[in-house]
């Protein structure tokens, strides 16, 4: 399979096709694809979504795609890598945690975002902006972020929440889906929280993480937060003490803890 691979921290693509020219393929980076006119079909993962204009998709480095067009289609393409993502001020935090959440939420990947005809319309007017920004992306950076957490912000508050609990891939997703989105607030996530919110009890939910997912649930939140925590350490824009209160924990020693923990435990699992 084709693999495309992205060195600089962000570009801008925006063109028209009547026939699409790539294979099905990977990449190393994100996007977000937005469709400016035409309708087609969008293949991801086996999955066929069809499109139209005003759609947004979004793609991760796991996923393979390519689009089927039936009419004339305008593509505007925003590719980051995480450089990219974690190179930003480390104040803008919400920006990069919506993000975050859209990255790990693989079920949004499969299916194109709906949106209100207020938010479509704010949507456009950012990808014409976003557009106007393309001659000069390293010059633009700064712009182009911004621009990012507007659309990120637009994106998921048309998120479909997933409570239903019907059948057990819906159950796990909707445990991960609710994990990633608080994985910044640590009260959220005690299994007392997890029990309330999925309507069963503190024991049941533990013993069904650990089941089907094959890891406690206590050591999968930690590991996914020190997966988190580590891109921005490795970054070197943060600060302990910055990270500490991002993730609402106590101070920056429980953060070196944590890390330190983490690493002793790879260290016995190897």
């Amino acid at each position: 399979m084709k693999q495309y691979r992205q060195f600089e921290p962000v570009l801008i693509a925006d063109f028209e096709s009547e026939e699409w020219l790539h294979p099905l393929h990977r990449h190393n980076h994100y996007e977000i694809i937005y469709i400016s006119k035409g309708r087609g079909v969008h293949h991801v993962n086996q999955s066929e979504i069809p499109y139209s204009a005003g759609n947004v998709f979004f793609v991760g480095p796991d996923d393979e795609h390519y689009f089927d067009i039936h009419q004339s289609t305008r593509f505007v393409y925003v590719k980051f890598t995480d450089e990219f993502l974690h190179q930003q001020d480390a104040h803008f935090y919400r920006g990069i945690q919506s993000l975050e959440y859209l990255i790990k939420r693989r079920d949004l990947h499969l299916s194109g975002f709906q949106f209100s005809s207020q938010d479509q319309k704010i949507l456009n007017n950012l990808f014409k902006v976003i557009i106007s920004l393309k001659y000069d992306t390293a010059g633009n950076e700064p712009l182009i972020w911004l621009q990012l957490i507007a659309v990120a912000g637009i994106l998921q508050r048309n998120l479909p929440e997933i409570t239903d609990m019907n059948g057990q891939s819906k159950n796990m997703q909707a445990i991960f889906c609710f994990i990633h989105k608080h994985i910044y607030d640590p009260a959220r996530l005690r299994a007392s929280e997890l029990a309330k919110q999925f309507n069963t009890t503190e024991d049941y939910i533990g013993r069904y993480f650990r089941k089907h997912a094959g890891i406690t649930l206590r050591d999968y939140v930690r590991g996914y937060r020190n997966t988190l925590i580590k891109k921005r350490l490795n970054n070197g824009a943060y600060s302990l003490k910055q990270i500490a209160a991002e993730f609402g924990l106590t101070d920056e020693s429980h953060v070196s803890k944590l890390l330190k923990k983490d690493k002793v435990n790879a260290g016995k699992s190897n």
